[in-house]
This record gives structure tokens, sequence and C-alpha cells, in this order.
């Protein structure tokens, strides 16, 4: 009898402690999130930001919103503990006081082009806030220059600028969809590059969110920090909050000129031949000359030689 009721009794426990092992790790995570959701809400000084976690309805289509490389869709690759969208400053600082301090990492999307995904994936527990809501656009044709939040596309960024001036234009990438945040940060190349230069070459001034929760702009990050958030990424060393760029001008029409040569296998030396003709001949800066090689299903089984 005793030994019936010793073994009942390590069968019994063995069942407790098993199940305190599979459901401690649950409730040890929707403990941690409310401990996040709260620190959010003591620190914005603004209503709570809209927020999405992996259960929530919506998570997955506001994830895959912005994501250009598919191969990041798959259900492998490490989701955000939190999608976290903005519409304020002190949101965004108090998202980046409650990571560090809960020990989360942080990932800042613009436009979702990085084909490397590293602006909504990551291997350790992370936080994405994503800038969709951050793309005011104010133009000062006066100054020649514009204040672009860093959520705001290339498209958008154009369309602004020409709503104001046909002659005024920005030297940045050809991409509409680019977000502004990510492309400067990273140089900005452009099809105007022979005669202006990247991107990066025309911000006269920033504002970041740094990891004290701190916001800076050009005269309180100092110089240094300033030269590498553009070029170096601003994500090393913030949040970016917004580019304060330098219009450039450009003349009122622009003339597009296409060259197509098929069967390049057979054709690439006079191909080459001719693109290196051009660029001798066409040396003024105000002109872009670019050669994209790509295959072509012609439908006459050559192997897309054509």
């Amino acid at each position: 009898m005793e030994s019936s009721s010793s073994s009942s009794f390590v069968i019994l426990s063995a069942f407790i402690i098993s199940f305190f092992l599979l459901t401690s790790s649950p409730w040890k995570a929707l403990a941690q999130q409310d401990n996040f959701l709260q620190c959010i809400a003591s620190h914005s000084n603004q209503s709570m930001p809209q927020l999405y976690v992996p259960k929530s309805p919506s998570f997955l289509s506001v994830l895959q919103s912005s994501i250009y490389n598919l191969r990041f869709t798959s259900p492998a690759t490490p989701k955000p503990l939190f999608i976290i969208t903005p519409n304020h400053e002190s949101q965004i600082r108090a998202v980046v006081v409650c990571s560090k301090k809960h020990g989360l990492k942080i990932t800042v999307r613009s436009g979702g082009h990085d084909f490397e995904g590293l602006s909504y994936r990551a291997n350790v527990p992370f936080v994405l806030i994503d800038l969709v809501n951050f793309r005011t656009i104010d133009v000062n044709i006066k100054d020649n220059s514009a204040w672009v939040q860093a959520g705001a596309t290339l498209g958008e960024v154009y369309y602004r600028i020409a709503e104001k001036s046909p002659v005024h234009g920005f030297p940045a990438g050809a991409c509409p969809t680019v977000g502004v945040g990510g492309h400067i940060s990273g140089g900005g190349f452009g099809l105007m590059v022979r005669k202006y230069g990247m991107a990066a070459d025309h911000v006269l001034d920033a504002r970041i969110i740094n990891a004290k929760g701190e916001i800076l702009d050009r005269k309180t990050m100092g110089e240094d920090l300033f030269w590498a958030i553009r070029g170096g990424g601003v994500t090393s060393f913030g949040v970016l909050l917004a580019w304060k760029i330098r219009l450039v001008p450009v003349p009122p029409t622009v003339i597009l000129c296409i060259y197509h040569s098929k069967n390049l296998r057979t054709r690439r030396n006079e191909t080459c031949s001719q693109v290196a003709i051009a660029c001798k001949l066409w040396r003024s800066d105000e002109l872009s000359i670019a050669l994209h090689v790509g295959v072509v299903d012609t439908g006459n089984n050559n192997n897309g030689t054509e």
C-alpha cells in the first residue's frame, strides 16, 4: 500500500513539474509583454502607439506590407515580438527607452527595400518600429530645402517638390517606393550622381533619437555623428526621425532614350563598344548613362539569350 502511494506521489510530482515547465515559458512571455506595454505607456507623452503582437489578426499583413525580398516571408524567418507604428516622436522615444530596459533589439523600417531584411528581422528577440506614419514632407522653395520624415518614399518626395517647382529636384534613386530613411543613410545613389553626387551629400540637417532617448539635431549630435549617419547607416547610432535636404536645380524637360540590344551572346562586343563610345562622347554631367543586362523570354526557345 505504501509502495502504491509512493508511486502515485512520484507520478503526480512529475506531472506537476512537467506542467510547470510547459506553461512557465508562455506565462513568462506574457508577463514580459505586459511589462513592456506598461513601460511604453509610462514613457509616452502622447497616446499609446499602434502595436501588433504575433497573435494580432493583422500582424502578418502589417509585417509583410513592405517586404520586397520574398525569401523573408517564410514561416522560418524570425518574427518581432512587437510591431509598432508610431505617429509621434515621443512614442518612438518610449520604444527606445523600454526596449533598452527589457533587453530587446530594435529594427527600424522605412520603405522595406533592404534586400537582406535587416530592417525587419533579427536572430535575437526584437521590436520592429515601422515608420509608415512618419512621411510628412515640408518643401521650402525659397531656401532650396525640404524637411522629409524618415518614412516617406522617394516618389513622395519627388512629387511634393514638383508640386512647388518644375525646376527643383533632389539627386536620389529612381525607384519611387524606396524609403528615404534607409536610402540616404546608405549614401543614396541616383541618376543625377554625375552632376550632384550622392543623396547623402545634400543633407543639411537631421533629427535622430539616440540610445538614451534623446532627440538630437545636427548641432546637438556634433559633426562626427552627422557625418557618420550619412552613409554609415543611421540604425548604428539611433532612430532617424527626419532629414533636411538641399534641393538642386533641374531642367523643366527631361529626355529619355532607350536602346535595346538583343542576342547579347553573339553581339556582346558590339554592344559594349557602343556603350563605350556613348560614354566617351556624352561627357556632360547633365547626362546619365546606364547599362542594364537582363534575361528576356521571347518564346523562341533560345535559352533566354534574347
